[in-house]
């Protein structure tokens, strides 16, 4: 601290009392990219497109928005890193596309088949433990 009274701090005082050691008040590398999220903003705006379809035919609100999420994650990691795009496009493709192909009344049926068990309930074939006795003696 400087000596001489009402000048204030000394310059190299200044990033020590900020804590952080740096000059600046805040450090510009802590915050995303513009371009970052311009395209996870537009990218959440066309992932919506098809969860409103979802929504139409039906689904819960969690479905919908877990398809949502992992459709938007599946979507940044191809666009950030795209080195496994070989195998993540396809997977978006079909997951984009698929609301749009099968349509709201095909997933409500879908949906519906779940709700009510979809199987038959099983048939019991374990004999009884008491047998009748024999008439044909």
């Amino acid at each position: 601290m400087s000596g001489a009274k009402g000048t204030g701090p000394e310059p190299r005082d200044l990033p020590a009392m900020h804590g952080t050691g740096r000059s600046q008040p805040y450090h510009r590398g802590d915050m995303p990219s513009p371009w970052l999220l311009a395209l996870g903003l537009a990218l959440g705006l066309i992932v919506l497109i098809p969860a409103r379809r979802l929504q139409l035919a039906g689904l819960s609100g969690r479905v919908t928005g877990g398809y949502v999420l992992v459709l938007w994650l599946l979507g940044m990691a191809a666009a950030i890193r795209p080195i496994g795009l070989r195998f993540v496009l396809p997977i978006l493709l079909i997951a984009y596309l698929a609301p749009f192909i099968a349509g709201p009344e095909r997933v409500a049926r879908i949906m519906a088949r779940g709700e009510r068990g979809g199987r038959r309930p099983m048939k019991n074939v374990t004999p009884p433990e008491e047998r009748p006795p024999d008439e044909t003696s």
